[in-house]
């Protein structure tokens, strides 16, 4: 190998993901199973949690004991701060020491975004984090913002969500200009809450931003806008019924294609073709929720995640290191003056730690 080949091979910088165990509803060792399978595609893990319950994990795996989990605690907030050696939150002190680039929870939403925000803390000038998923469209993926981590939220807050929402969907999925619409109950710019009224007409009046305007439910699935921005508790609402929805028409599908002997002939011609639109509107292969605005990137996966959407997952969070997530996050903000001035800071701006 030539010394330059070797330079620039030495100077690749493999992404760290610290994954939190606990919280899975199918337990640690199907975390770790994901966690082995994403270690195989060229990412370390730092995994956290019951090390008894693992099972064996893979090159490229290393086991932290940590068996205590918050996961399931009514004030995830309360309970980060009592329990410094819980899993999630020595999870995120991994990431906010440098040992690891990424967390990943196993579906806990409080109770990573209360490690996240104690110990790898907001980004500066960001006034609250947001959880932003992928929505499962076939043929039209559109990000949704915020879908967990702010129930009440002010226009200034839902402002930068837009932002942060189109960097994603820039550096992530790889959208140029992305559209960014606004959920509300009506497509006029006149309605909707006071809420909304005031974040559409500030939205309107950026040239920074490519804004479409208002749009209702039914036209997430429609492909009019390429990032949609609301409140946590609408959103989060919003992409449950949808997966929700998505779940009972694969499982539909599954029961007519098996219903007879000519159901199941046409059943097997059509497998390949299903196979693919189940993995197209799965929540797993989209991978969970990105957490931002906190100065390293986080994920949030489904508790109910089965092993490969756990390692979807860990990549999400390898990709949105490696594509600098936070720093063109940042970025946009800066770019737009969304960010909050250090002498502007609002005693209010606390988060609302959703557990959902």
């Amino acid at each position: 190998m030539s010394r330059l080949r070797a330079k620039q091979t030495a100077s690749i910088h493999v992404p760290v993901v610290a994954v939190d165990a606990n919280g899975a509803d199918l337990g640690p060792a199907e975390v770790a199973a994901g966690a082995t399978a994403a270690a195989r595609l060229g990412v370390r893990v730092l995994l956290f949690g019951p090390a008894s319950q693992f099972g064996d994990v893979g090159p490229g795996v290393e086991v932290i004991d940590a068996p205590l989990s918050i996961a399931k605690e009514a004030n995830p907030a309360a309970a980060a701060r009592a329990h410094p050696d819980s899993s999630i939150v020595r999870a995120a002190k991994a990431v906010a020491s440098g040992d690891a680039d990424a967390l990943v929870s196993a579906g806990a939403t409080g109770a990573a975004l209360a490690a996240g925000l104690f110990n790898i803390k907001r980004d500066r000038g960001i006034l609250r984090p947001a959880l932003a998923a992928q929505v499962p469209v076939p043929g039209a993926p559109v990000t949704l913002l915020d879908v967990g981590a702010n129930t009440e939220v002010r226009a200034e807050h839902l402002v930068q969500f837009a932002f942060m929402g189109a960097a994603l969907a820039t550096v992530v999925h790889g959208v140029a200009q992305p559209r960014v619409a606004l959920l509300s109950v009506g497509e006029e710019s006149t309605r909707g809450t006071q809420l909304v009224l005031d974040v559409h007409a500030r939205l309107s009046a950026m040239d920074e931003l490519r804004f479409v305007g208002n749009i209702e439910g039914h036209e997430l699935t429609e492909g009019k806008a390429d990032v949609v921005v609301t409140d946590g508790f609408t959103g989060n609402v919003a992409l449950k019924v949808m997966e929700g929805v998505s779940s009972k028409m694969i499982a539909e599908l599954r029961a007519t294609a098996t219903s007879s002997r000519r159901a199941r002939a046409g059943g097997a011609l059509m497998r390949p073709a299903l196979r693919a639109f189940r993995d197209e509107i799965s929540p797993e292969t989209a991978g969970g929720a990105y957490l931002l605005g906190l100065r390293k990137i986080g994920v949030v996966g489904h508790g109910r995640f089965t092993r490969r959407g756990f390692e979807h997952a860990i990549l999400l969070a390898a990709r949105g290191v490696t594509g600098d997530v936070v720093g063109r996050t940042h970025g946009a903000l800066e770019r737009a003056g969304a960010l909050r001035k250090p002498a502007a800071a609002m005693s209010g701006s606390a988060t609302t730690v959703s557990a959902s």
